[in-house]
């Protein structure tokens, strides 16, 4: 698909073109306002003057080649125009039109019909119900909503899923002097969609970030690829994604008609591809702008610079919660400093270099030398604005901020500049910088440590990714091929597995399982406990049979014979009340009792978009009252997997909290790849896969129950 052809048009014709529609107006004042150099075509039925000028009957009747058709139609009249544009060779196309798969049946009808004569013509197409795009970096801006001066060309690229926010995201861009290469509105996604964009601004020299505001990942594997080659290529992917509330997803399905997956896995899933998931519309531009300047940080230690002991105290918090380390100066450093700072300034990191900037302006700037010298620190976060009004004479300013730029320019260590709070850059403020090449200024303390902070997490992907390149791995780890007879187990499987079943399976896979003995009265019920060795555990068991302890179909900690029987009776007498489809043959497994260590939970389950997807937590009795888990989109290695384990609440716990045994986390590492493993080589009819739970006591790991559960 020739999107490049799209968003380089050389000339464009304005189908629909009227007086009586502000989008018509408001684009033709866009392409003429905006730099755009080629001929723009309007084109009216009707003939006659359009906009004070002379407008074509149709597009036949334009005497030239036309590269772009901007569609303003009625909704029934756009297949027609692209019949007609097909016919003479008009490859790209932008609809307006809205009216078609969001509004219900027929409409999605209609725009199916569209969608199938684009495919077998081999168009480009925008839309329809989208807005258009801004190419800011080419002056070409076929876009139907005002588009202020002045237009701010810069390297973040911008894709949006949404056609009313755009021109707020546009004006908080240049309200923040953050210049952007492309801004896109996607409308329905009806053939080219989101990962489209994205793969032409991979390889746009014009483009450093992207930026995405997201109701829904639409194509979870194609929207994988293109991370990856994003993160590769060194270009940072900053997304909004919505739907993490319930009433947030119903939003997002009546606006777009597109489901929004499970919001955790999709954190799980942009985690392990590099993609910077933020919180808002601001953090959204604010970190893509910092990263378009920034590149790749070098490490966490950062050295902050003040003129403001309060704002330190901010500084300090934020940073700890963005994973930021602030080391102190080494001793050069300090000396330096307190031959720079009044005596009555502390020295340490954060820095305050107190108040007395307004008597000694060139503080700040001083005091930002010594710090880049230190060998402690990997990035420098220097608090500072460019000034909002005009002095009489600007001169001093002016030399003042060239100084510091070129301090800024020189330093060693790449510095970031970051505003007290969140306000508009100053038409004067944008002077200064552009006539003293001072650099971006992030917007305010808040917003502008979590960019800082998501700039750190993104370096550290991309050296990841690269030295995965160097090494030829593959994107994610493969699936190591599962020995045992496991085809003899899974063909023809349906439904929940009885314990004992699901048990043997994951034993074959070389996952270790305490033992079992399957018992259908109590007479060898007691025959195996005898065997076994007491204290032992009765469990209910039946094909379909899932989560025992629900239903009173667990017993534990029996001593004697006698506790054995009554056990039987009462766990076989809660799970046959318990059935509620055809009767089943329901018996009892009899397993050790085990005690200590810490009760884990391990399972695998498949995700409507994004496939199977790994849970590693705490499990037992508690699991879904605690909720602490950490989830990964399969396939992953052992690397992962513990720092997977890293995140829990409940991490300390694994440590040797109180004394406890510390567990062996290569082992429980080991245990969780062979299951993530299995899960692969079961093929598309596993549904899940759980052990719970998964033992835990030093290097010794067992699966105490498992269950699992197949497509149809």
């Amino acid at each position: 698909m020739p999107v490049a052809d799209l968003f380089n048009p050389r000339s464009v014709a304005l189908v629909g073109a009227t007086d009586k529609s502000g989008w018509s107006i408001s684009t033709l004042t866009n392409l003429r306002m905006h730099g755009f150099a080629g001929p723009v075509h309007l084109v009216n039925p009707r003939g006659g003057v359009v906009h004070g000028e002379r407008a074509h009957t149709s597009l036949s009747a334009i005497p030239e080649p036309v590269d772009l058709a901007y569609v303003m139609v009625p909704t029934t009249a756009v297949l027609p125009v692209l019949e007609e544009g097909a016919k003479l060779g008009i490859r790209s196309y932008v609809i307006l039109t809205a009216g078609f798969g969001e509004v219900g049946p027929e409409g999605a009808a209609m725009e199916a019909e569209i969608a199938d004569f684009i495919r077998e013509n081999g168009l480009t197409v925008l839309g329809p119900n989208g807005n258009g795009f801004i190419n800011a970096a080419a002056g070409i801006t076929p876009y139907g909503l005002p588009i202020p001066p002045p237009l701010l060309r810069g390297s973040v690229g911008v894709v949006l899923q949404s056609g009313a926010l755009a021109s707020s995201v546009l004006a908080f861009a240049q309200a923040r002097n953050i210049g952007i290469s492309l801004l896109t509105s996607m409308g329905n996604e009806t053939t080219l969609t989101v990962t489209d964009v994205m793969d032409y601004l991979v390889d746009d020299p014009a483009t450093t970030s992207i930026a995405l505001f997201l109701e829904s990942v639409r194509n979870p594997a194609e929207f994988a690829r293109v991370a990856r080659r994003a993160l590769l290529a060194g270009k940072p992917v900053v997304a909004l994604k919505i739907g993490r509330s319930a009433v947030a997803s119903h939003t997002a399905q009546a606006h777009t008609g597109a489901l929004v997956g499970d919001d955790r896995v999709i954190d799980a899933a942009f985690r392990q591809l590099g993609v910077l998931r933020v919180r808002s519309l601001e953090d959204l531009i604010i970190t893509a702008g910092l990263l378009a300047e920034t590149g790749p940080l070098p490490g966490r230690r950062i050295g902050v610079v003040t003129p403001s002991g309060g704002a330190s105290e901010i500084i300090a918090d934020r940073a700890e919660d963005e994973g930021l380390e602030l080391p102190s100066f080494a001793p050069d450093t300090v000396a330096k400093l307190e031959q720079i700072v009044p005596a009555f300034a502390t020295v340490q990191n954060p820095l305050d270099v107190t108040g007395y900037i307004l008597i000694d302006r060139t503080l700040l700037g001083r005091a930002l030398e010594a710090v880049s010298a230190d060998p402690g620190i990997d990035a420098i976060m220097l608090l500072t604005e460019p000034p909002r009004t005009a002095p009489r004479d600007p001169a001093a300013t002016l030399a003042l901020y060239a100084a510091n730029a070129k301090r800024i320019a020189e330093a060693p260590v790449p510095v970031l500049v970051v505003s007290n709070v969140l306000t508009d850059v100053t038409e004067f403020g944008r002077a200064v910088q552009e006539q003293t090449g001072f650099p971006h200024v992030a917007g305010g303390i808040e917003h502008g440590l979590h960019a800082i902070g998501a700039a750190v997490r993104w370096s550290e992907y991309h050296r990841a990714a690269l030295a995965g390149e160097a090494a030829g791995s593959p994107p994610g780890p493969a699936a190591r091929h599962v020995v045992g007879d496991v085809a003899r187990h899974v063909e023809g499987a349906t439904g929940v597995w009885a314990e004992h079943r699901a048990a043997t399976l994951l034993a074959e896979a070389g996952i270790p399982m305490v033992p079992s003995e399957p018992v259908h009265d109590e007479d060898s019920a007691v025959a195996a406990a005898d065997r076994i060795g007491y204290p032992v555990v009765l469990k209910a068991s039946a094909e379909g049979l899932g989560h025992k302890s629900d239903i009173g179909g667990v017993r534990l900690g029996l001593t004697t014979p006698d506790q054995v029987r009554h056990a039987y009776r009462e766990v076989v007498a809660a799970a046959t009340a318990a059935s509620t489809g055809p009767p089943v043959r329901v018996g009892a497994l009899v397993q050790p009792q085990r005690s200590g260590g810490v009760e884990m939970l391990v399972g695998v389950v498949r995700d409507p978009g994004w496939g199977l997807t790994l849970a590693v937590g705490l499990g037992g009795v508690w699991v879904e009252v605690l909720r602490d888990t950490a989830l990964r989109v399969l396939p992953v290695g052992a690397d992962e997997v513990r720092l997977a384990l890293t995140e829990l609440r409940g991490a300390r716990l694994l440590q040797g909290a109180r004394g406890t045994e510390p567990a062996d986390l290569d082992a429980v590492a080991d245990v969780v790849v062979r299951v993530a493993d299995l899960a692969q080589s079961l093929g598309e009819r596993l549904e899940s896969l759980e052990m719970n739970p998964l033992l835990v006591a030093g290097s010794r790991v067992e699966a105490l129950d498992a269950l699992i559960t197949w497509r149809g």
